[in-house]
C-alpha cells in the first residue's frame, strides 16, 4: 500500500552533520503525519521528529535545536537535517507515515545506521 525508502545514513564525526531523506511511494489517499524515529538495539523505537502537512514539527527535546525535520508534501518525502551530532544520537532512523484517519495505521521504513563516532 505505502513504501518507505529512506537514505542518507552514515558514519561522521561527533559534531559533524547528516542529512537523511525519506521517500514514500504508493496509495496514499488519507491525510498523514510523516516523521523520523530511532533505535537502538535492545531499546525501544523513540521519536526523533515529526511533521504534519501544515507546517507543526514535533522534536524530541535530546535533538532540539540540532535537528530540523522539513517535508515536500507533492513529492510525499521527509528529510532530517541533523547537525552537532553527538555519540548519543547513534542509533538506526526509521522514517514514519502515519495515517490520520481512524483507524489510524503505521507504515515504516527499513531504516538507515547513523553512526556519530570518533
Amino acid at each position: 500500500q505505502v513504501q518507505l525508502v529512506e537514505s542518507g545514513g552514515g558514519l561522521v564525526q561527533p559534531g559533524g552533520s547528516l542529512r537523511l531523506s525519506c521517500a514514500a511511494s504508493g496509495s496514499i489517499f488519507a491525510i498523514y503525519v510523516m516523521g523520523w524515529y530511532r533505535q537502538v538495539p535492545g531499546k525501544q523505537r523513540e521519536l526523533v521528529a515529526t511533521l504534519n502537512g501544515i507546517g507543526s514539527a514535533t522534536y524530541a527535546d535530546s535533538v532540539k535545536g540540532r535537528f530540523t525535520i522539513s517535508r515536500d508534501n507533492a513529492k510525499n518525502t521527509v528529510s532530517l537535517q541533523m547537525n552537532s551530532l553527538k555519540p548519543e544520537d547513534t542509533a538506526v532512523y526509521y522514517c514514519n507515515l502515519r495515517t490520520m484517519i481512524r483507524p489510524t495505521y503505521d507504515y515504516w521504513g527499513q531504516g538507515t545506521q547513523v553512526t556519530a563516532s570518533a
